[in-house]
């Protein structure tokens, strides 16, 4: 870990509200080549893990039965500031708020597991449609990945 990172950690309770709450997180895993493969999701953060969910091939899919290790990343940017003693064109930085996670995905197959996730996915993005029922046909015909988290980083950066 970097110096300065040391000294600008999120709390726990920090972290767990980020990732409950920003709407886009980034997927990384290992193509066949071994290139990092780096994909935007939706996701959840449920139970001290991260669900995403999909369809049940591509590339990302492919990776992950191959190998299952990940990365994931979210942030919360703010604007651009210019110091007020800036001399050089350095002296720019940016408020943020980000977690990356590094960890073991899986793909789940328990029915009721898939669905609590997939209701609790509907709750966050669209929740205006809790109501409406979940056909059993598309529970099972959509891929949730559970990502087992092995460890987590919150950090941040605000303007003195």
């Amino acid at each position: 870990m970097q110096p300065n990172t040391k000294k600008h950690l999120l709390t726990a309770e920090e972290t767990e509200r980020l990732l409950a709450h920003q709407e886009v997180g980034h997927l990384a895993t290992v193509n066949p080549e071994g290139h990092p493969y780096v994909t935007p999701v939706h996701y959840v953060y449920l139970d001290g893990k991260v669900y995403i969910h999909g369809m049940d091939a591509g590339q990302k899919v492919e990776n992950l039965k191959r190998n299952p290790l990940v990365g994931f990343e979210i942030q919360k940017c703010g604007d651009f500031k210019i110091s007020p003693e800036a001399k050089t064109a350095c002296n720019v930085n940016t408020e943020y708020e980000s977690v990356v996670i590094t960890g073991r995905a899986s793909f789940v197959e328990n029915a009721a597991r898939k669905e609590a996730v997939l209701w609790a996915i509907v709750c966050k993005y669209v929740p205006s449609l809790e109501k409406l029922p979940m056909p059993a046909a598309s529970i099972a015909g959509t891929c949730v990945i559970e990502i087992d988290i092995e460890s987590m980083t919150g950090k941040y950066y605000r303007q003195p």
